[in-house]
């Protein structure tokens, strides 16, 4: 895959087909998780929420009733079987 340079601020950018391997783009979150030996994991964060809760708030089972934009938002984040 090559290397990574380290910028003066301490950042490193990830290439355009590492980001593609982890599935993520502009606006999306992704994970590092440190392992022994210097190494490090990263993968695509998951949504924090669980589908269960947003259908409770669809199904009218909540105290809170959703906007239409936290509907969409919580489609958009989407809920696959995807990791």
């Amino acid at each position: 895959m090559g290397m990574l340079t380290i910028t003066a601020k301490g950042q490193v950018t990830l290439r355009q087909e590492l980001l593609r391997h982890l599935g993520v783009g502009p606006g999306d979150r992704i994970e590092v998780i440190p392992l022994p030996g210097g190494r490090i994991e990263v993968r695509a964060a998951q949504p924090a929420g669980s589908i269960e809760s947003f259908f409770g708030q669809l199904a009218g089972r909540s105290a809170r009733v959703l906007s239409l934009e936290e509907i969409q938002a919580a489609a958009a984040a989407g809920w696959s079987d995807q990791p």
